[in-house]
């Protein structure tokens, strides 16, 4: 049994906890990886309260890393690979067998914390259960327990760079090339300058995208916006329509909504041009007061979309290509942290100083 340190949370409220553990062997179709970079993501922040009455819990849905060894039914990974941990899905229901994983029958089961089907503890600490199974793999850790549905091999790659993959970049980027598609010349308006967002305009630069405007409050990520290639930034504020349709020359070809706000929803609707279409990535709550009429006169169209839209396997590998090709420079939105300061790094990136903070361990 692989002990290890892990990034644990006590209290919600609480500083998180870095602390020994110990992980059990990998069984069955388990793959036990150990991990080198591990990203925080704002998902991982909203499940810190999940599981109140079980304390610790092990979270992590972003691992990179080295494979060390397999469960005896593993055949698609060899110990040695580097791989990108992601998503579950069970691969055999209806909208995992037409390329749809994200939106599995089973994901919020696989998906959430849990136990194995025997109620065998995966990770302990001084003999005590640790809540564990979060996407699969609960990576804020220095070893993980990941499956063979959610382990992508990627070869020789950065680690730290590569770590986001799993679930941020996935989610920015796969909203723009999977399902807006953009063709060259066109316009795209984000909304929101975080992680997602910025991978959202990384992917429309790599499309070609003749024109992309951020909407972001943060100064210092309105900045790194347009180093990274955006046309234009604006700050939130009543006159946001007004000013994207004047940039986009009368309204947006696409609008990407990362914020889960309903108000934010309903201007980037508002903001697209004849045909638009708007893609919203973010799990908020609340119904957004979208103008019907200008919805069906307009043709325009609204999309939810999960985890990018993405079959992992086959699109982190097209990510990491982009990126060693130069037209994805996702190396710009990450900033590695020792794992020991991942309460400084969660600071950094709630002051806006960093967009994407990646563990190292």
């Amino acid at each position: 049994m692989p002990t290890t340190a892990a990034a644990l949370s006590y209290d919600p409220a609480d500083p998180f906890v870095v602390a020994e553990v110990d992980l059990d062997e990998p069984r069955g179709d388990e793959i036990l990886v150990r991990i080198e970079a591990s990203g925080i993501c704002h998902t991982d922040l909203v499940n810190r309260a999940a599981g109140a009455a079980d304390r610790p819990i092990l979270l992590g849905h972003e691992g990179a890393g080295i494979v060390e060894s397999v469960g005896e039914s593993v055949d698609t990974v060899r110990p040695g690979d580097r791989v990108v941990l992601t998503f579950r899905s069970c691969g055999r229901c209806r909208t995992c067998t037409s390329g749809r994983p994200a939106y599995c029958r089973d994901a919020l089961r696989l998906n959430g914390f849990g136990q194995r089907s025997d109620g065998s503890a995966r990770v302990t600490r001084g003999g005590t259960r640790v809540l564990d199974g979060f996407f699969g793999q609960s990576s804020l850790a220095g070893y993980a327990l990941a499956t063979t549905d959610n382990t992508v091999v990627v070869g020789d790659v950065d680690p730290v760079v590569a770590a986001p993959l799993g679930c941020g970049f996935q989610t920015g980027a796969g909203a723009v090339l999977n399902l807006m598609r953009p063709a060259p010349g066109s316009s795209i308006v984000v909304f929101g300058g975080g992680a997602v967002g910025l991978a959202g305009v990384l992917a429309a630069l790599s499309a070609q995208a003749q024109t992309v405007v951020v909407v972001e409050p943060s100064p210092q990520r309105r900045a790194l916006a347009e180093n990274l290639g955006a046309h234009a930034t604006l700050a939130p504020g009543d006159d946001v329509v007004s000013a994207v349709r004047d940039l986009t020359g009368g309204g947006a070809d696409h609008a990407l909504d990362t914020t889960g706000r309903p108000d934010v929803l309903a201007d980037a609707v508002a903001a697209l041009a004849v045909g638009g279409s708007a893609v919203t990535v973010g799990l908020g709550v609340g119904v957004p007061q979208i103008d019907l009429r200008d919805l069906v006169l307009r043709g325009k169209t609204v999309h939810g979309c999960l985890e990018g839209d993405s079959v992992p396997a086959t699109f982190i590998p097209r990510l990491l290509e982009l990126h060693a090709s130069g037209r994805l420079p996702i190396d710009r939105l990450v900033t590695a942290f020792p794992h020991t300061a991942v309460n400084d790094a969660l600071a950094a990136q709630h002051s806006g100083d960093v967009v994407k903070p990646v563990l190292t361990w």
